[in-house]
């Protein structure tokens, strides 16, 4: 009970001290430190990312999204051509789907040239990929469970002569 209270508050915060963990849960923060070291052993916690809304710096990024038909390889099914996409640098995230693909592969690059050629070079060819769907993400509103760029509303009065 107190390892799945734990992983709620740090999905929020994962910059939040032990320390108010522990308060907040009226443990010791001996017992929470525990906890999160058992945690991150067992690969329940796997990292802890910064959420960035690269729309509002100079660094030009494109997200797309990929949605990819393969054919499973016979006693191995998805798992080995999923760890095939995972392992290309340009991959951040890889989905077994179910409905009309099998894989959601989400990718980052520069341009989207750059992304038009990871496709064409480096995903199609694979012999399991029957083929493949490229989405560019063109804005981005929520991310992670976070409003990336609330539209601030004008409340001000009108004023009319």
């Amino acid at each position: 009970m107190i390892r799945e209270k734990i992983l709620s508050i740090l999905e929020k915060n994962s910059r939040i001290d032990l320390k108010d963990v522990a308060i907040l849960l009226g443990e010791s923060e001996v017992d929470v430190a525990n906890a999160v070291a058992e945690l991150e052993k067992e690969k329940i916690i796997c990292g802890y990312h910064t959420l960035i809304n690269w729309d509002k710096t100079s660094e030009e990024k494109v997200t797309a999204l990929i949605e990819v038909k393969v054919t499973p390889q016979r006693g191995l099914g998805f798992d080995s051509i999923a760890e095939r996409l995972y392992k290309f640098e340009e991959v951040h995230a890889v989905y077994l789907m179910s409905g009309g693909f099998d894989f959601t592969v989400i990718i980052e690059g520069k341009t989207m040239k750059s992304v038009a050629q990871f496709v064409s070079e480096k995903l199609a060819p694979l012999d399991a990929v029957l083929s493949t769907s490229t989405h560019f993400v063109l804005k981005k509103y929520k991310d992670h469970g976070t409003v990336l760029d609330e539209e601030t509303k004008d409340e001000r009065m009108l004023v009319t002569p």
